[in-house]
């Protein structure tokens, strides 16, 4: 017997040897095109490999450059019955990322020869809904997305019909269901609750949610009051909150008040925020009353309490619930808020204008008292919540009582604008001379920091101060921003551009936004937000005439603004009245403008371009899953990020340069939405921040479950530093964005104790050896 397993064992070892893999050479190819978005003939050729792996990974490539001249290729690789199931399911799935109309007709082939049959290949057949979704997500003006959608409705129906159910398969059309919101999509979801599976629950009732179903009601509740599963709680919450059932209250309010779960606690408040009666507004304070003695013994024990992820949660819904009612209890309650956060929610100062607009201007004075008293730290976050706060202000309705409200409000917004010109004319060394500097202390609260020789924090709060001042409409609005399209901040620039778009067209603010363009072109070498911004800005203004910037845009050193540039140029009407324009765009392509193109010196930046080198290459597609890991401190304690190269190798290249440079260390957490993600990585802080380099995106077929780890996007290939986890699936992401790591379910008690503002103390990158597979992996 002994015998026979030992030759069973070295026969398993020969043809796990023979198996064919895919060369480094090869693999370094199919990267390199992928770096830069080009698809070609030597991407077809290995499309067409005798090695199915090669077929496998290239059909991957296709898919994330995203070119719907793959699609042919792709379509003829599901055609051909010698293929194995994993060189389908991929082909199937690259359909989906490049989300052209021109392949339904493959996807919805694929859906209706597996759906329903005993035999069915489960995984392929998941894959095709979740690409059916995408395409009609992408196309959803096209009549073929309503197609796809029955399509899809009709596999669920088949596959609830089957006898082996595949939870993967009704996951994946569930969250097709609310890509493509076909009609009749909720009444083919809601049978779904009664599903023993939680995963199919939650997926249910999350697609439900955003389909704002109003069928779902009795089973939500009963989910919410009753189910074991803190994420199927959540999601019952959710959707009874988006369904505005008015007969939840009650079980709402419970959940809200007592679930052991914060996941469910927060959902809870989120969806009586929704309902809009005011009782649940006062008992949602006495729950947060309550939290906030917690929240002082907390900040006695470790920083910034974790409770005030809670506290922000019930500030807001306190703002929808109880508007304009004058709630001295509630008020109170909000000032409280208000200190707990060192003053730098805007959850707080909007809920404080929607509930009392004198509310927010008594905490105003108090604020400004306080701050007299005991001159604490204050930083550019808190002017950003406060004005808008104020901005708030300019929603209320145009009557005689507000009208002095609003006024005061604009007036206390116009006066920051005007310390900004100051501001900005004054060199450091006349900033730091004691008028100069008590004035702008005193109008903004900025700390003259040793050593800066500018101080590019004072810019930080501007965005959203002419954000709100813009919601007032004030007279002689177009010049103020236009004056801002002067400055030197680039974020500040690309929000002047994009409210100027929203003016009234001129001849002025045209030639401005050009000479905007241009400046921009020339001088931004870190950031691409304000070309993005004024080519937008331009479009809108006048399609026809913005076309000559357009094309001169499409030269640009960096990929994404030559690729904003060919979208907005391939619009029909504009094509249709430029007939020459055609000739342009197709004179770029020959010149490969629709690619990345290799970094060069004299491009003057390094955005939007290949930086890797084939060394860079090597190194990042040699480290295997789990062999590499980050280890990552912060004030609320340590956890690990271990790695997926193999799904995203130049991701987890990029992160470990930024990590080893020391990037990471001592950076804020700028982004925490309780039960969905905490975010990171931005030098800002405001969310604005990156490396002043782009990555392009590595979509890969790892979902978005807890503790996944993924890039932080504001558009397809625009990652660069900022990273998040989720604190519980987020299947609408998956497929979206990439998923780079994940961090255990022992750590993840540290991310759900992560409140904004906590800091990354320091990130430690620890490489070893790959765990083998199907052993226990550790930190």
């Amino acid at each position: 017997m002994k015998k026979l397993i030992l030759t069973l064992v070295i026969t398993l070892t020969f043809v796990s040897l023979a198996r064919p893999q895919i060369p480094t050479s090869t693999l370094i190819q199919i990267t390199k095109a992928e770096d830069a978005r080009r698809y070609d003939a030597t991407l077809v050729a290995l499309m067409k490999s005798p090695n199915p792996l090669i077929r496998e990974r290239a059909s991957l490539a296709a898919g994330r450059i995203g070119d719907e001249r793959a699609i042919p290729a792709l379509a003829a690789l599901l055609e051909d019955r010698k293929n194995s199931g994993r060189v389908w399911t991929m082909a199937v799935f690259a359909l989906g990322e490049i989300e052209s109309i021109k392949g339904a007709e493959h996807v919805i082939d694929v859906i209706k020869a597996e759906s329903g049959y005993i035999n069915r290949n489960h995984e392929l057949l998941s894959r095709a809904f979740e690409a059916a979704g995408k395409i009609a997500a992408a196309n959803a003006k096209d009549p073929k997305a309503k197609e796809i959608g029955e399509v899809i409705l009709k596999g669920l129906e088949l596959e609830q019909g089957t006898k082996t159910q595949y939870s993967d398969v009704i996951r994946s059309a569930l969250t097709a269901v609310l890509r493509a919101r076909p009609v009749g999509g909720e009444n083919a979801v809601q049978p779904l609750l009664a599903s023993t599976d939680p995963y199919i629950i939650a997926d249910a009732l999350n697609t439900l949610t955003r389909l704002k179903a109003k069928n779902s009601h009795p089973e939500a509740r009963g989910l919410l009051a009753t189910h074991v599963d803190p994420i199927v709680r959540a999601n019952a919450a959710r959707a009874l909150g988006a369904a505005e059932d008015k007969e939840a209250i009650d079980v709402l309010q419970r959940a809200a008040v007592g679930d052991d779960d914060p996941r469910v606690r927060v959902s809870a408040i989120r969806a009586l925020g929704n309902l809009k009666d005011a009782k649940s507004g006062v008992y949602l304070v006495a729950y947060g009353e309550a939290l906030l003695l917690k929240a002082k013994r907390e900040r006695a024990q470790r920083g910034r309490p974790v409770s005030l992820n809670e506290l922000l949660e019930i500030a807001t819904a306190c703002g929808r619930l109880l508007p304009n009612s004058n709630n001295e209890r509630v008020i109170r309650f909000l000032d409280e808020v208000d200190k707990a956060a060192g003053y730098r929610s805007p959850e707080v100062k909007i809920a404080l204008a929607q509930v009392s607009p004198k509310g927010l201007f008594d905490n105003y004075g108090q604020f400004n008292r306080d701050y007299k008293l005991t001159k604490f730290p204050m930083d550019w976050r808190i002017m950003s919540a406060l004005v808008q706060g104020f901005g708030e202000l300019a929603k209320l309705p145009e009557t005689d009582a507000n009208k002095a409200l609003r006024e005061r409000a604009m007036a206390e917004t116009a006066i920051w604008i005007a310390a900004y010109y100051r501001i900005n004319s004054l060199t450091w060394a006349e900033a730091q001379k004691p008028a100069n500097k008590e004035f702008i202390i005193s109008q903004h609260g900025m700390i003259f920091r040793p050593g800066h020789t500018r101080y590019p924090d004072v810019y930080l709060p501007l965005s959203d101060i002419l954000t709100a001042y813009a919601a007032f409409k004030p007279d002689g609005l177009s010049e103020i921003l236009l004056n801002h399209l002067q400055l030197d901040d680039v974020i500040i620039r690309a929000t002047a551009a994009g409210l100027i778009a929203d003016q009234p067209a001129s001849k002025e603010n045209f030639e401005a936004l050009k000479k905007a363009f241009v400046r921009a072109l020339l001088n931004d070498k870190n950031y691409n937000d304000a070309q993005l911004a004024t080519l937008e800005a331009l479009n809108k203004l006048d399609k026809k005439e913005s076309a000559g910037m357009l094309v001169a845009a499409l030269n640009a050193p960096d990929y994404l603004v030559r690729k904003k540039a060919f979208e907005l140029l391939a619009d029909k009407d504009l094509l249709k009245d430029l007939p020459g324009m055609q000739t342009s765009l197709d004179l770029a392509r020959t010149e490969h403008r629709d690619q990345v193109l290799p970094y060069t010196r004299t491009a003057g930046t390094r955005l939007g371009q290949v930086l890797n080198t084939d060394a860079d290459y090597r190194r990042a597609l040699s480290r295997k899953n789990g062999s590499v890991k980050a280890v990552l401190a912060t004030e609320k304690g340590t956890f690990t990020i271990v790695f997926n190269p193999e799904e995203a190798p130049l991701t987890v290249d990029n992160f470990i340069k930024l990590a080893r440079s020391g990037y990471f260390n001592g950076l804020e957490v700028h982004r925490v939405v309780p039960n969905f993600v905490m975010q990171d990585g931005d030098p800002r802080g405001d969310g604005n921040g990156g490396p002043s380099w782009s990555i392009r995106c590595e979509i890969n077929m790892l979902p978005y479950d807890r503790g996944a780890v993924g890039m932080a996007l504001s558009g397809k290939d625009t990652g660069g530093s900022q990273w998040f986890v989720t604190h519980s699936p987020q299947p609408h992401l998956d497929g979206g964005y990439t998923v780079f790591g994940h961090v255990n379910e022992t750590d993840m008690k540290v991310i759900d104790n992560i409140v904004r503002g906590d800091k990354i103390i320091s990130v430690r990158i620890v490489e070893g050896i790959a765990p083998r597979k199907g052993a226990k992996s550790s930190k």
